[in-house]
């Protein structure tokens, strides 16, 4: 039986693209062009959404819990702090309160939440340390552990993160990601290198995360004394549980009872002898219990089905990511910061999310549909894809111009 819990949330925001395309004038600056390209209007009107639903009432309630002894793993990707300094800082001064509080540990995430690292593994490298500063020097906290993109992770990237000195990465625990489905997701793992794999639990993960409030699901309603027996039962040294922080209040609302069940959940825990640890404690804990592991040839995410058939499964995927490709090299080539800072920005993996749902139907493209801004559906689904590949189109020329 588990004994003990690391409850890990991470806090995105993305850059979303400005829809339909705009033409880039030939003389337009990177800054310019940054304002013609990217939608500041529909950023903030879903920043400030998601902090009326969720941002504000989900840190006090976390503000809360960690006064009596709760303990949270907190990730933010720098596109999320970006828009807090821009727009919020009373939000942003929130969160550091939440942060400085003894029982949260901060964990370092893409900080643009992109997918460089299928771009150039050099540059990942880079963009990790500098996510890392950038969260140290803004909440004044050392960091140790490390998510990557919707925890993406595959033998190339666990090397790079292992050699700028994390401790330990997170990773989605399903079976065939562990490379056995007898591995539990319940213990720490390592590939012959010094940092340790922490693998996030799927189905009591999810069970939160996405079921919580589904009335078909056969678990509904999902109480805290029932939640907490399950974690207790979970066969291993621990459960990492990962959530996105919009979990509470956004993805289900208030009245759905989640906040409810949070403030219970550790009374329960602690009534089954169940503790909680951040996730450099798990590492120290644990280590010396920790299994050896041959991460899989295909890299692993937790989004859908936990693959990457989620973020390039259809056409109109496969032809942004290669505009990807295509707009972060030309962008490289150039040698101007501002402009590779934008083709980073573009390599955001949210403008694969967005578009899983193209030729698709099901929960998966429900999820997707959900997260795609409601001002682009008035466009229909194929000028959509039209107008998302015409903006790397632009960019493209663009560089080659002020090239």
């Amino acid at each position: 039986m588990a004994n003990d819990v690391v409850i890990y949330t991470v806090i995105h925001q993305p850059k979303r693209p400005k829809l339909p395309a705009q033409p880039i004038p030939k003389d337009a600056s990177p800054q310019e062009m940054e304002g013609i390209i990217f939608d500041s209007a529909v950023n903030r009107y879903y920043f400030d959404k998601v902090s009326r639903t969720c941002y504000y009432p989900a840190s006090d309630l976390f503000n809360g819990l960690v006064e009596s002894g709760f303990k949270l793993s907190l990730g933010f990707s720098v596109s999320f702090l970006k828009q807090a300094e821009e727009w919020d800082v009373e939000l942003l001064n929130r969160f550091k309160t939440l942060v400085r509080r003894e029982n949260v540990e901060l964990v370092c995430v893409e900080p643009y939440h992109s997918f460089i690292f299928y771009l150039d593994i050099d540059m990942f490298i880079e963009r990790m340390k500098w996510g890392r500063d950038y969260l140290q020097n803004l909440f004044g906290k050392e960091i140790s552990v490390t998510d990557t993109t919707e925890m993406f992770m595959s033998n190339d990237v666990y090397y790079a993160l292992n050699s700028i000195g994390f401790a330990g990465a997170l990773m989605e625990g399903q079976g065939w990601q562990l490379g056995s489905n007898l591995r539990q997701p319940t213990y720490l793992y390592h590939q012959n290198r010094d940092m340790v794999l922490l693998a996030r639990h799927r189905p009591l993960s999810d069970d939160v995360g996405y079921r919580f409030s589904d009335r078909t699901w056969d678990g509904y309603p999902l109480y805290a004394d029932d939640y907490a027996q399950w974690l207790r039962d979970a066969e291993g040294d621990f459960v990492l549980i990962g959530w996105d922080f919009e979990t509470f209040g956004e993805h289900h609302y208030v009245d759905s009872g989640i906040f409810e069940f949070m403030m219970r959940l550790p009374y329960e825990l602690d009534r089954r002898g169940v503790g909680f640890l951040l996730t450099s404690e798990v590492i120290k804990k644990y280590s010396e219990n920790r299994r050896e592991l041959t991460l899989p040839a295909e890299p692993s995410t937790w989004a859908g089905s936990g693959g990457m058939d989620f973020f390039l499964g259809n056409s109109a995927q496969s032809a942004i990511f290669q505009l990807m490709h295509a707009a972060y090299n030309i962008a490289k080539l150039s040698e101007n910061p501002d402009l590779l800072d934008i083709a980073s920005w573009l390599a955001q993996s949210d403008n694969l999310h967005l578009i899983q749902w193209f030729g698709k139907s099901g929960p998966e493209a429900n999820v997707s549909a959900y997260f795609t801004p409601r001002q682009w559906w008035d466009l229909g689904d194929n000028r959509i894809i039209w107008e998302l590949q015409q903006i790397y189109k632009n960019f493209i020329q663009a560089c080659i111009k002020n090239w």
